[in-house]
């Protein structure tokens, strides 16, 4: 039992009736009894309040499976049983390990109404965790003192790879509104060879786009248009070697890649080609069939759910040599990798360069901000001047990696961890509209 605000002034009024007490002895009688009666009426107070099984209904709704790096919605609806309003407190019990918009909600309930309250989880890592009690505190009905009581709502939660991104984009697609979320559009009509529709001729059309049997059919000109080929092979290598456990703002640049990924995975059998995924270390870890279908991207998402870091190196030579082993249709490949690490790098060159003879690879890396913002610093002392130059020499060995891939015939995309799935989308979509694949 805590007594409010309202019940520490009402105890409070006993002493000045104690301090007459100095001039009129009796005084002290009616403060002892005055005190008794105030701390009666805040018991009672507390009492009438009800224990919390019988004065509230109490649930939390969330999606089963929370989505990594984005702002989940946590809902908790509190129902007064009560003919009486209540103005209570709520706390949640997330895990630890998230981050949380508000932790402390508080409101006024109407008799026999409910409340729904709303704040926002952002997982920073995959995997199992658990939801404890749900705590509630409210106040008596003459407002003197406060209650409080849990519920035991104990309950696991996964959290996966971004599906949020994945709702959003399949939202926005229905509405036309890509945009929103800065994809381009980049489909062109006539520019792919798999047949779209017929349309009436107009004058910027080319001679040869024209089908001269629904001409002769329609009796007027009728120009032909194709579409970007479908059933293409996507295949996504992720690198889980050591460097992919380095942070960007609290997440490992691995998870940013899945995030890519399972984005890539969804966007592309939307689009009828076959996805297919790798990922590898000093080893293969997993390898995925491309195949079509949503039921694709659902072994994906399962796969992506349970990939972590290793800590070893990893061996482009022998994963890309596996990969060409497995797969000899001609593919776009999303090499998925970390551009510090030196010694690797010639390996991953020298093998990206050969599987550029027969499919279409697109390196893909994340900018470290905090390596970029070290080499803009202005040195201040011999500390910040050795950052500046150290943190120089890496973007300067980054750049030569890039530009020689890009002498190789080999694609780059280098973008920061906050961008790095739609600038993917974006790349598969310009790729599959130019028919590069």
């Amino acid at each position: 039992m805590q007594p409010t605000n309202r019940g520490i002034l009402i105890l409070l009024l006993t002493a000045p009736i104690l301090a007459a007490a100095t001039w009129l002895p009796i005084m002290q009688w009616l403060a002892l009894g005055y005190f008794v009666l105030a701390c009666l009426l805040i018991w009672f107070d507390w009492k009438t309040a009800e224990p919390i099984e019988k004065r509230f209904d109490i649930r939390r709704e969330h999606d089963q499976k929370l989505s990594l790096g984005a702002d989940n919605p946590i809902k908790v609806f509190v129902r007064n049983r009560s003919n009486r309003p209540a103005k209570v407190w709520l706390r949640d019990e997330p895990p630890d390990e998230f981050n949380i918009s508000e932790r402390l909600l508080s409101s006024d309930i109407a008799p026999r109404r409910t409340w729904e309250a709303t704040y926002y989880v952002h997982p920073l890592r995959r995997g199992d965790y658990q939801f404890g009690n749900l705590n509630l505190r409210w106040q008596g009905p003459l407002g003197l003192a406060i209650r409080q009581g849990h519920l035991p709502l104990t309950e696991l939660v996964k959290v996966y790879p971004n599906l949020l991104d994945v709702r959003r984009y399949d939202l926005l697609l229905r509405r036309n509104r890509l945009q929103e979320i800065g994809l381009r559009n980049t489909r062109q009509f006539g520019e792919g060879t798999e047949f779209e529709r017929l349309r009436e001729y107009l004058p910027d059309d080319e001679y040869r786009r024209i089908d001269w049997k629904a001409t002769a059919r329609r009796h007027r000109p009728v120009t032909v248009e194709y579409q970007t080929e479908r059933s293409q092979n996507v295949i996504a290598l992720l690198d889980v070697g050591r460097m992919m456990q380095s942070p960007v703002a609290q997440m490992a640049k691995l998870d940013y890649v899945v995030n890519a990924v399972l984005l890539l995975g969804y966007v592309a059998t939307g689009k009828g080609d076959k996805v297919g995924l790798m990922s590898f270390a000093n080893d293969i870890q997993h390898y995925l069939s491309p195949r079509q279908g949503r039921g694709q991207f659902y072994r994906m998402l399962e796969l992506l759910y349970a990939v972590e870091a290793q800590p070893v190196e990893s061996n482009y030579r022998r994963a890309l040599s596996y990969l060409a082993a497995k797969q000899r249709k001609r593919s776009l490949v999303v090499i998925f990798t970390d551009l510090t690490h030196g010694v690797s790098m010639e390996g991953l060159v020298s093998h990206v360069a050969l599987l550029a003879r027969r499919s279409l690879p697109l390196v893909v890396t994340i900018s470290d901000p905090d390596v970029v913002q070290a080499a803009q610093q202005q040195p201040e002392d011999s500390q910040t001047a050795y950052q500046r130059m150290a943190a120089s020499q890496l973007l300067d060995q980054r750049q030569v990696t890039l530009d020689h891939l890009r002498q190789q015939g080999v694609l780059t995309l280098d973008v920061p961890a906050n961008q790095l799935s739609i600038a993917v989308i974006n790349r598969y979509l310009e790729l599959k509209a130019k028919t590069m694949l």
